[in-house]
This record gives C-alpha cells, sequence and structure tokens, in this order.
C-alpha cells in the first residue's frame, strides 16, 4: 500500500454490543453505535456505487443500502472471538464492523494489490475465514450448510458459539437452505437463521416466489423449531432487541431459531438494476421503508442531534481518506497467481507403524477400507465420518461396519438424505480445525453436491486462503448390473473444476494407503471405490510407511512393446490382457496403474512411453470428454515424436449405463474386447 490505512474514528471505536445496553430501555450509547455502524455502511455503499459508474470498480456491486439496520446490529451482538456467520451481498454492514479496516473491504471491490483475496474474488464474496466469517458463493442457501458445520466444531471444542445464517426471500426457496434447516434441528446446532426479507428476489417479488398467503417465519414450525417475525422497517430499535433476546436464547438453549426479518433495497438488485418492474409509487413505498432516518430521528428526539452531526462528520471524512488509500494502491500482478488452486503439501500426521491392533490376516479391498477407518479415528481424534446409513448398517457396501460402535455417533454421523447439506457442513467441520470423511452412498449421488464439492470446497483456498481438508468416497463403476444411477464413472466431469484431488487405488493394499493419504491432505480429496473391487478376493495387508507414494503412478507390468496407462478395476483387466498378449502374441506391454488423477504426475510413464514409442489409455469412464482424452493430450504433447503410431483410447461407450447384464458388458471395456483393439494396433 502506498501509505498507512487512516485510524478510524473515536465512533466506531468499538464492534461489540451487549443485550444489555438495549434493554427494556435501550442506551443512547448503544444506539449511536448502531447509528454509526449502519451510517457508515450506507455511506460506503453509495461511494461504492458512485466508484463503480465511474469505471473505477469492475463487474458490478451489490448495495445493502437498506439493510444495514438488519445487518449492523446482529454483527455488533455476535461474539466475534467465538461465533460463525456468512454474510450475503446485501451485508457490507456485517463485514466491517466483524473485522477488518474499511481500506480492506474497499481494496476487495477495487481488486487491488491488497484486496483481501488478492484480487481474485469478486467485490463483497470475500469473508474473514481465520475469523469464522465465511465467504460467500453466489448459488444462493449453499452456505448455511458451512456455518452449521463451523459453529458444531467450535461447540465440539468447547465454545459456546452461535451461527448467523443469512439468506434473503429469494434464497428461501433453494433447496439447500431447507437441507440445512432440517440439519440443524436435527443436531440441534445453536444457529439463528435470518430470512432478509426485502420483497424481492433481483425483480422477482414475493408474490411470485411463493404464494401470498405464506409468511415464511412459519415454516419453522415444520422443522419442529422456533420461528418469529419482525419488522426492522418498522421498528428498528425493536427489531435489535429481539435479535439480542434471540442470540442468547439460541446460544443458552443450544437450538436453532428462525427469524423472518422484513427489511429495505433501496437501490433494487446490483448496480445495473434499472428497477423498471416497479411502478413509482412501490418505488416511493419502498424510499419511505428505509430505517435508517427513522432511527436518526429518535436519536434527535432524544436530545442527541449534536452527537450525530459529529459522527456524519468523521464518518464523512474519513470514508473519502479510506478511499483515497485504497484508489492509490497498485494493481495486482498476473505474477501472484499460483501454479495451482491446492494449498500447499503438508506434513504427515505421524502414524502409529501398524495396520491395526492385531495381526492382519487378508482381506478384502472393503475391509482394506474399514481398517484404514478405524485406524484413523483411533490415531486421529480431529476425525469425523458421516454418511448415509454408514452407522448400524455399516454402510451400503459395510465398509463402515462397527465403527460407531467403538466410536459413538459424535464420529461416526449418519445424515439424512441432504447430500449438499451434509457435504456444506462437513465443509464448515473442516473449516472448524476437524478432519471429515464423507461416504456417498454411491458416486452417482455427488451430482447432488456438485455446488459445494466444485464451487465452495475447490475453491475455498484459492479464493481465501483457507484450507478445506477432507476427503469424499465414491463408490463407483458397473459391472454389477447397478443400472444407470449407481455404476457411473464421474471422475472427468468432476475434476474438470480446479482445487479437487483425486485418487483411485485398484489393490487392497492401495486402498487402506490411499484412505491415510488423503485424509491427511490439506485440500478436498475424491476417493474412487470400484465396487467390483469391493470383494474381489483377499490379499495380503501391511503397514507401508510409503503410503504416499500411492500420489505417483505404479508400474504394475514392465513391457517393451506398448505402454497402457489405466486405473481402478481396469487394472486387472489391463494386466490380464498384457499376460494374454505376451504368452500369445510374444507382445509384452508395460502395464501403469495411474493411482492419483489430480494432481496428474506424468514423468514415469512419460519415460516408459519414450521407451516403446506407443501409448494407450484405457478406463472405464465414457469415451467423449472422458479422463483418457486428458491423459493422451498430456502424453502427446511431450511425447509426440516418441511415438510411432497414433495413441489408442479405449473407453466406454457414450450411453448412459445399461441395466441388463448383456448390455452393460458390451457398453463398457472388457477383457477380450481389450486384446482385440490391441492386436491390431501393436501390429
Amino acid at each position: 500500500m502506498s501509505h498507512p490505512f487512516p485510524p478510524a474514528p473515536p465512533c466506531l471505536a468499538h464492534r461489540d454490543l451487549r443485550a444489555s445496553e438495549l434493554g427494556p430501555v435501550p442506551a443512547p450509547t448503544a444506539l449511536l453505535r448502531i447509528y454509526a455502524w449502519s451510517a457508515l455502511a450506507r455511506r460506503a455503499d453509495n461511494r461504492i456505487l458512485e466508484l463503480f459508474r465511474q469505471g473505477l470498480i469492475k463487474g458490478t456491486v451489490t448495495g445493502g443500502q437498506g439493510n444495514e439496520l438488519l445487518i449492523a446490529p446482529l454483527a455488533l451482538l455476535a461474539e466475534k472471538a467465538i461465533d460463525v456467520v456468512s454474510f450475503t451481498h446485501r451485508d457490507l454492514a456485517g463485514h466491517i464492523v466483524w473485522s477488518g479496516h474499511l481500506c480492506d473491504h474497499l481494496n476487495q471491490y477495487l481488486a487491488n494489490a491488497a484486496s483481501p483475496t488478492q484480487a481474485r474474488e469478486g467485490n463483497i464474496h470475500h469473508g474473514d475465514p481465520a475469523h469464522r466469517s465465511l465467504p460467500m458463493i453466489s448459488h444462493l442457501g449453499s452456505m448455511l450448510s458451512h456455518v452449521a458445520g463451523l459453529t458444531d466444531a467450535q461447540r465440539r471444542a468447547g465454545h459456546p458459539a452461535v451461527g448467523l445464517a443469512l439468506f434473503g426471500d429469494g434464497g428461501s426457496s433453494t433447496g439447500d437452505i431447507h437441507e440445512t434447516l432440517n440439519l440443524a434441528a436435527l443436531l440441534s446446532l445453536p444457529i439463528v437463521f435470518v430470512i432478509e426479507n426485502n420483497a424481492y428476489a433481483y425483480s422477482t417479488p414475493t408474490r411470485e416466489q411463493f404464494p401470498a398467503s405464506v409468511e415464511l417465519w412459519r415454516r419453522a414450525a415444520g422443522y419442529g423449531i422456533e420461528g418469529l417475525r419482525v419488522d426492522v422497517t418498522a421498528d428498528p430499535v425493536g427489531a435489535a432487541q429481539t435479535f439480542a433476546a434471540t442470540i442468547e436464547r439460541a446460544r443458552a438453549e443450544v437450538r436453532p431459531i428462525l427469524i423472518e426479518a422484513h427489511t429495505s433495497r433501496l437501490r433494487g438488485h446490483a448496480a445495473y438494476d434499472t428497477c423498471d418492474y416497479l411502478t413509482a409509487a412501490e418505488n416511493a413505498a419502498i424510499q419511505a421503508s428505509d430505517p435508517l432516518p427513522k432511527l436518526r430521528a429518535r436519536l434527535v428526539a432524544e436530545g442527541l442531534a449534536a452527537e450525530l452531526e459529529g459522527i456524519d462528520a468523521e464518518l464523512a471524512a474519513w470514508v473519502e481518506a479510506c478511499i483515497q488509500v485504497s484508489l492509490a494502491i497498485v494493481r495486482p500482478s498476473p505474477a501472484s497467481l499460483p501454479a495451482d488452486a491446492y494449498a500447499p503439501v503438508a506434513a504427515p500426521l505421524g502414524w502409529i507403524p501398524s495396520v491395526n491392533s492385531e495381526p492382519t490376516t487378508p482381506v478384502t479391498f472393503a475391509q482394506a477400507l474399514t481398517l484404514a477407518h478405524g485406524k484413523i479415528l483411533r490415531e486421529r481424534p480431529e476425525s469425523v465420518l458421516l454418511g448415509q446409513d454408514i452407522g448400524v448398517y455399516g454402510g451400503a457396501f459395510k465398509v463402515t461396519e462397527g465403527l460407531l460402535a467403538i466410536h459413538g455417533r459424535a464420529r461416526v454421523f449418519n445424515t439424512p438424505l441432504a447430500e449438499s447439506a451434509c457435504t456444506g457442513y462437513a465443509i464448515g467441520l473442516a473449516l472448524g480445525g476437524h478432519r471429515v470423511i464423507a461416504e456417498f452412498q454411491f458416486a452417482d449421488f455427488v451430482t447432488e453436491a456438485m455446488t459445494q464439492i466444485a464451487l465452495n470446497a475447490a475453491t475455498y483456498h484459492f479464493r481465501s486462503g483457507a484450507k478445506v481438508p477432507l476427503v469424499f468416497r465414491l463408490p463407483c463403476g458397473g459391472g454389477l448390473t447397478f443400472g444407470s444411477f449407481h455404476s457411473q464413472e464421474l471422475e472427468s466431469a468432476l475434476l474438470a473444476f480446479p482445487g479437487l484431488k483425486a485418487l483411485y487405488p485398484s489393490t487392497a493394499q492401495d486402498a487402506f494407503d490411499c484412505l491415510l493419504a488423503a485424509y491427511e491432505d490439506e485440500n478436498p480429496v475424491l476417493l474412487f471405490e470400484h465396487k467390483a473391487l469391493y470383494r474381489r478376493g483377499k490379499h495380503a495387508l501391511a503397514w507401508n510407511p510409503a503410503y504416499r507414494d500411492v500420489w505417483s503412478p505404479r508400474r504394475v507390468r514392465a513391457g517393451v512393446h506398448a505402454t497402457l496407462v489405466t486405473y481402478g478395476e481396469m487394472v486387472h483387466l489391463a494386466t490380464e490382457a498384457a499376460a494374454y498378449l505376451e504368452s500369445e502374441y510374444e507382445k509384452s506391454v508395460e502395464v501403469w496403474d495411474l493411482r492419483a488423477l489430480a494432481p496428474l504426475r506424468l514423468e514415469t510413464i512419460r519415460a516408459s512411453v519414450a521407451r516403446t514409442h506407443r501409448i494407450c489409455v484405457l478406463h472405464e469412464g465414457r469415451r467423449t470428454h472422458g479422463f483418457g482424452a486428458e491423459l493422451v493430450s498430456r502424453i502427446v504433447e511431450e511425447n509426440f515424436f516418441d511415438l510411432e503410431a497414433p495413441p489408442l483410447r479405449i473407453a466406454s461407450l457414450d450411453l448412459p449405463v445399461p441395466f441388463a447384464p448383456e448390455l452393460e458388458a458390451a457398453y463398457r471395456p472388457t477383457r477380450d474386447g481389450l486384446i482385440e483393439k490391441l492386436v491390431p494396433w501393436l501390429g
């Protein structure tokens, strides 16, 4: 920055407010404090809009004009040392109360070199994860479950924390919000859910969002929790008193409460919103509902006009001084972009060098995973397992069998059918210091949580610097006649999003090692588990001090005539086909088990291709846009002149997975089909 941030004026000396200061007769100092922070947010939002119109701020801006007396009291009343919040795009007042200097927030809007997100995230999509202010994304409702998870993490750590989960009347229609309300009620989480009801979702009035007779606060009854309504526009002081009492009640009684807070949106959805969907009378009514002048008038009537004028003067001068400082900060450099979106590799966790406390007999692939889960739960107190039916039942494939009885429900958590909210809850736990292993009953169901995985978990470190260490276990693959919704290979779709790591073991030993390696990674890791491998024979299992080697390919079979790269169950098909080719055609194929799909480490495979001069990629996913296309592209980019034949891609048909065994066998690669394609290609 060019010079230090201007010191805050005296009217902003305190960022906290106690319930006792508000009632039953509010202290003048408390109301002046609410006014000061609300007026600051109003002035800053107005100036931000002007800077946008001058072309000094890019993208767009979504102001909180009219919303300040909802959010400023909530932020002031929260315990910033322990509580959890995720502010929305109308909540600049909350951001500036919670933490940081006004210049920090201006830098975010200006996307300069001192932006809290290093100019990687837009406008108000920032937070302060280190202080439990979670950055939002534009997918409405998806942040509530993060608040639930982090609040639970705070409570597990012994802090009497409360979560503030904020969303609009428009967002109240999204599934994530309903899933999270149910989850919070189920777990008795002390979260105050606040509906910022300004009567419009962009241009859509509430009468077109839900039946006119619906009062949103009454939905609380459907989840067995308390609901109430406040009107910030009519009585901002009474609303603040209600907020104070509600936060205290949620904290003391450890339960969720829903508030529908009626508020104002004075400037439309965003800077580009012309509000031409409003009649003149409707717009006039909205402007008349502004609660900030009402609070000011009350304070003037109480003889505090001089104090208000002093506050206004201090804020006006300070905001302008802050703007000048932020405008003087240089633009960000592209050199600040990292090589990838991953958090740095951490040191090993220091495992006890054993598989189990007793000698291990040969085990199946599934049992190896069970042993890895048990080891993690025994040795890592921060670990939590969650998923559908993983408790008493032990999971759809019995991978978690017996773990609940040993480790209890707090550590082995049976979730409701709510993949999105439960994934967001896992993200919140991870942000709070836990390491979570989340089992999806089938990999196909991960599509229900794509926003949480691909846009929240995967991007957290890049856009905020926060680490999200968690594992998503994904039973996948066909060959068992489970049909289209229980058999898919989705690695290509998922790994199109940056920030996700992925492992795909093919042996019991690698399954054990992969779970340990994934667990201790600082990033979200997808662990693909082919269902056909779960009980494909029993195998020796031993402690492997080099368990992190699973992040690199493994040569399964040596060869000189071609290099075949694959992973998962296809490793076994490739090995069988290679053995047949060597015995019948005297052609030796070098088989590589990729193991790690992201990040890709292809150095040893490139060296193999340089020796064999041929590359074949085999995978079970569909051919078009399949993972093999990426593998071939990366290898050919550097090994093109080593090749004596075109690359060969072998994959499933570009169809949904069929059900009947005869159809599924025609759909996916088989050993004999693999041989038929390799023989003419090898020449």
